[in-house]
């Protein structure tokens, strides 16, 4: 494909790129969900854009639309699941199947339309347990914003066995037809990312516990902690077995991963050997592996080097965090590839034009003949100037690559 005149798709110029081949121009390529929604509940969507499908946008502007989609779900077994919504039941089902335990953020599970609090509620043989979801005021008129984790799952010590019995009796449900659904849905100007799990430890963090009681967990309940940890390794190794059947070059963990919280300590005992032995079975599947790495990750760079990962998708530089695209584009000359590196941040008029069209002038300086997928750190977002994001499309087709 190098030094050739045909024009790529932008499905076939990412995966081009995840095959370490180079395309005829580089991928731009990310999510504008959160732009549209907002656009559309506020009633300012641009007039040329009214009667157009959210694909048919993402090609007038000018960039490829991603989509995360889970390759499976889980059948909850033994388990009856309640979702109130201030105190009013919405959904009650016993051995329901659904694609994310514990966090529950699709919109038909949590309603995004009004503020309020919806609580999801486990019924298990051995216990309950439950979180909730608060959607403010604000957040209803961005459009479809994700709700607001408040309560985790783990609150007392006597809710570590319930977890244990739920993950224990979890099974597995592939659905590997969506992501070849979706991807037709698509065309050709999308890429359908299979979206796995978080990490144990991310899990723990982010979904079970919460920064706060994880970090008082590993003092004052390690042994606790350890089994959970333990036995989300053991359902995510079952995970990653099947997916020897998912017809894909490409998949993702979803772990939001932040320096801040998962320190380079942290990192090196509960995060670095798990995504090496993940990765190294993937690779052993003939897929290329990603993370979702949206936070701050400057203190990460040298041991995200090590990772076995492929990809660091959403990299979101400075402004938006303390780390700039030189310090990661040069750290990581020998992977992981760079997908993202536009800050949102620069796409609002708070920043000038001239300071913005600055930054991607000088991105594409520093990137030369290296391959990465350009994209918006974390997503395009409703206060970003659409006009910004044509600019970036523009300036990308005209930035051959020789």
């Amino acid at each position: 494909m190098k030094n050739s005149d045909q024009k790529l798709s932008m499905h076939d110029r990412v995966q081009a790129v995840l095959q370490g081949k180079q395309p005829d121009r580089l991928p731009f390529i990310d999510r504008m969900e959160i732009w549209y929604q907002s656009k559309c509940s506020s009633g300012s969507l641009p007039a040329k854009y009214q009667e157009m499908s959210l694909n048919d946008i993402h090609q007038s502007v000018g960039i490829g639309r991603q989509k995360f989609t889970a390759p499976y779900a889980f059948k909850l077994r033994n388990i009856e699941v309640v979702r109130t919504f201030e105190n009013e039941i919405i959904f009650r089902d016993f051995e329901p199947v659904t694609e994310y335990f514990p966090a529950q953020w699709a919109p038909d599970q949590i309603p995004r339309d009004k503020a309020g609090t919806t609580t999801i509620e486990y019924v298990a043989p051995v216990g309950n347990l439950s979180i909730a979801y608060e959607v403010a005021e604000s957040m209803v008129a961005m459009g479809g914003v994700e709700p607001y984790l408040t309560h985790h799952l783990i609150k007392a010590e006597e809710d570590y066995r319930t977890a244990e019995y739920i993950i224990e009796h979890t099974e597995i449900v592939p659905q590997f037809d969506k992501i070849r659904e979706d991807q037709c849905e698509l065309g050709d100007n999308g890429f359908v990312v299979p979206c796995l799990h978080r990490i144990p430890f991310q899990q723990a963090l982010l979904e079970y516990l919460g920064e706060v009681p994880l970090f008082t967990a590993l003092y004052d309940s390690p042994q606790q902690l350890n089994r959970l940890l333990h036995l989300l390794d053991l359902q995510l190794m079952e995970i990653l077995r099947q997916m020897a059947d998912l017809p894909s070059i490409y998949v993702e963990f979803g772990d939001n991963l932040d320096g801040t919280m998962t320190n380079p300590k942290l990192f090196k005992e509960y995060s670095l050997p798990y995504y090496q032995k993940y990765t190294d079975i993937l690779h052993g599947q003939g897929k290329k592996v990603g993370s979702h790495t949206d936070g701050n990750v400057k203190p990460l760079l040298s041991l995200l080097a090590q990772s076995g990962l492929d990809v660091c998708e959403s990299f979101s530089p400075a402004p938006l965090t303390e780390c700039t695209f030189e310090e990661a584009w040069e750290t990581w000359r020998h992977g992981p590839l760079i997908w993202g590196g536009v800050p949102s941040p620069i796409l609002e008029k708070r920043t000038s034009e001239s300071e913005f069209r600055d930054y991607i002038h000088r991105l594409l300086e520093i990137i030369e003949n290296r391959n990465i997928i350009l994209g918006v750190g974390d997503m395009v977002l409703g206060n970003n100037l659409i006009e910004r994001v044509e600019y970036i499309a523009k300036e990308v087709e005209h930035h051959r690559l020789v």
